[in-house]
């Protein structure tokens, strides 16, 4: 198969290319290379590239500053995607796009767990792009995945390692206890990917995290846990974490848990994210 990645550059196209290299002709792709935001260029290099699939990799997801950046946050959000569904449209190819759990409003009673049709509700500039570039996505081609991930880690800076390091460093430190969620390896997500692409199963929206759920607090104390780290985790509200690092922050879900029954009915492979951690650290050297 002939696979487009844009974003080549970011954390999540990294493992991508590694999952999918073998027996495929990848074109990876950054800014520099295709600025997805240009409706006319992004056809153009379709057209003559020829992919059988895209997977677009490439998105604004600093969530805070994306609060008073703007303009481009949408052009890259929103536009892009649809820029690349008439591309794809238009020659054929299956566009495979990368969403997140902010397109929900995350005040879902942590008892339950977000399912692929309940109601959109995002509450951050983030959230709304995001939740933009899924319908573009939806109206502008028939052919598509749209991947809804969250609390990605992997190859670059990442909560693993910044728990790592200030665990290393201090005695103690706070880490939030109110928002739940599933920490998720990019390797694992670029597995899912690479399993939904060669399974060809059906197509629309999936919730791609680990299986299981936690909260940040928790997860750092298993990281701690798994990497041998002596350091006290004091568990922490969202607000008290804000008002102790005296910082301005877009809200944050306290709800994104994500359901993977549609996914799993697919006989996708989905390891925990106890499992995921654990490889990640031996890959690292922390275990």
């Amino acid at each position: 198969m002939k696979i487009l990645i844009t974003g080549a550059n970011g954390m999540l196209a990294k493992s991508v290319r590694k999952r999918l290299e073998k027996g495929n002709e990848l074109i990876c792709t950054d800014v520099a290379d295709l600025d997805i935001t240009n409706e006319e260029n992004v056809l153009k290099f379709v057209t003559q590239s020829k992919p059988d699939y895209i997977i677009n990799c490439a998105a604004f997801t600093a969530v805070d500053k994306a609060e008073t950046a703007g303009e481009i946050v949408k052009k890259i959000n929103a536009d892009g995607p649809r820029n690349l569904a008439k591309a794809a449209n238009k020659n054929n190819s299956v566009l495979v796009h990368i969403s997140t759990d902010y397109v929900f409003g995350g005040e879902l009673d942590i008892e339950k767990d977000y399912k692929e049709e309940d109601s959109k509700a995002p509450v951050t500039a983030y959230g709304v792009t995001k939740l933009q570039g899924e319908e573009q996505v939806k109206d502008n081609t028939n052919k598509y995945y749209i991947f809804r991930t969250a609390w990605l880690y992997g190859d670059g800076n990442n909560f693993v390692r910044t728990m790592l390091n200030l665990g290393e460093s201090k005695e103690q430190i706070s880490v939030v206890a109110d928002q739940h969620g599933s920490p998720t390896y990019a390797e694992d997500l670029a597995n899912i990917i690479g399993e939904a692409i060669e399974k060809q199963i059906p197509y629309g929206v999936y919730h791609a995290t680990n299986q299981g759920y936690t909260t940040w607090y928790d997860f750092t104390k298993v990281i701690f846990e798994y990497a041998g780290v002596n350091c006290k985790v004091n568990p922490v509200t969202t607000e008290e974490y804000i008002e102790m690092m005296k910082i301005t922050q877009a809200k944050r879900p306290k709800n994104s848990q994500l359901s993977k029954e549609k996914l799993l009915k697919q006989g996708i492979t989905v390891p925990t994210w106890e499992e995921a951690l654990k490889k990640y650290l031996k890959l690292e050297g922390k275990m």
